[in-house]
């Protein structure tokens, strides 16, 4: 991801367009045989199409979110954990999430200090209680 990543970050600027804040991922789905997401930024007014770069907007949109704290690995079984909890509490998720990148190597060398907010979008009217 750091190229890709580099690369949105260049456009931004090279747009004279100000980020704000941490960079993140929007996972379309969550298929292990299919990896299929968005690199994002969050910027102070829109961005115009150069290549890949493309603008998005989402809606307002009920959303559980957590936050994880620990190197990238331990996501997995963070997600786990976040789906287990939103299920248990009668909720139906969505099939995308996101993850947003508060702090990691770019600004900690250390693992334990990382931090990875974790948001899933649930699905209106589908409450199981």
């Amino acid at each position: 991801m750091g190229p890709s990543r580099k690369e949105l970050q260049n456009e931004v600027a090279a747009q004279g367009i100000a980020m704000t804040g941490p960079w993140f991922t929007h996972h379309l789905r969550l298929n292990p045989a299919t990896f299929d997401f968005e690199l994002s930024v969050p910027v102070a007014k829109p961005v115009k199409p150069a290549g890949r770069i493309q603008p998005g907007e989402w809606p307002a949109m009920k959303m559980a979110q957590a936050v994880y704290a620990g190197p990238f690995e331990g996501l997995g079984a963070a997600w786990k954990e976040f789906d287990r909890w939103i299920w248990d509490q009668g909720l139906t998720p969505a099939e995308d999430l996101w993850e947003r990148y508060v702090t990691g190597p770019e600004t900690s060398s250390d693992p334990a200090a990382w931090r990875t907010e974790l948001s899933r979008r649930l699905i209106p009217g589908e409450d199981q209680r």
